[in-house]
């Protein structure tokens, strides 16, 4: 009879189901060196959209974002100049939306030349898809550095990080080996000016902060930014919007949207609004 209950102690034990990286926590993720998104449909650059695999759109029953694609972007880096970084995937800026920080123009059009560090060439058309994703849909261009004083130089990573608008000379972007073409996008649109959508002026008439599930020591990445909203509405489409569960302590919601039924933090593709938004920014015809 004993043995007939251990035998069973066994079963029960051996059916528990092992929880997969999903629904882990994500207070002691690190990213492995060789992780990489090359294969996957989403990074060809003849794709303007793509798939959500991957992405930060959903995550469980209520929608909770994927933890890997999710710290992609919520991970500070350990700069290796000592740049202070501010909601989590952002190297400080003051203002909300950089109007003074453009890119500047030549010959009426806005071309940004980037340029790929050796270690991420592999990753280029990861790179090219994000490109193509913006410049499809705005005035936007993107070209390889070949001796401009002023371009972007995308660097390998522990995870996402960008300048806020235009700064001058070599302006690093981190891109680390869990970004993926959504991530990538998103940190492209913060170089272009534009900061995160869930730090507008009037962002409390549409979502809740929930600060009380906040990981301590990071509510500065939901602190209002003062600035320009563009005279256009609030977007929980926005691929500049934070994800439910962002900066979680304790796996419920820091961001509750006021409007039932929708998700925010999605990755897939600029709204119509972003696309609007960045039009707007840089004067396109």
């Amino acid at each position: 009879m004993a043995w007939f209950l251990i035998l069973i102690w066994f079963v029960q034990v051996g059916s528990v189901p092992i929880a997969n990286f999903t629904n882990a926590t994500t207070s002691n993720v690190t990213f492995p060196a060789t992780v990489d998104n090359s294969t996957n449909p989403i990074n060809n650059s003849t794709n303007a959209t793509f798939s959500a695999t991957g992405s930060t759109a959903s995550m469980g029953p209520r929608h909770r974002q994927n933890d890997w694609v999710k710290m992609a972007e919520t991970r500070e880096e350990d700069l290796q100049f000592d740049i202070a970084i501010v909601e989590g995937d952002i190297m400080i800026s003051e203002d909300r939306l950089a109007v003074k920080s453009l890119w500047p123009e030549k010959e009426g059009v806005t071309s940004i030349p980037y340029k790929i560090n050796d270690d991420l060439v592999d990753r280029k058309r990861t790179m090219l898809a994000a490109f193509k994703l913006i410049s499809d849909q705005t005035c936007i261009r993107f070209h390889e550095y070949t001796n401009e004083i002023n371009y972007i130089e995308l660097i390998s990573g522990t995870g996402c990080a960008s300048y806020v608008g235009f700064q001058g000379g070599a302006q690093p972007l981190y891109f680390g080996r869990a970004c993926n073409v959504g991530n990538l996008c998103h940190e492209l649109m913060h170089a272009l000016g534009l900061h995160h959508e869930h730090t507008r002026p009037d962002r409390d008439q549409y979502v809740t902060i929930q600060w009380g599930n906040v990981v301590p020591g990071k509510a500065k990445n939901f602190v209002v930014k003062k600035g320009d909203t563009q005279d256009l509405p609030y977007d929980y489409d926005s691929i500049m919007h934070y994800g439910t569960y962002y900066f979680s302590s304790n796996r419920n919601p820091t961001i509750d949207s006021k409007k039932r039924g929708v998700q925010i933090g999605q990755r897939n593709h600029l709204s119509p609004l972003d696309i609007t938004r960045l039009n707007k920014l840089y004067q396109c015809e």
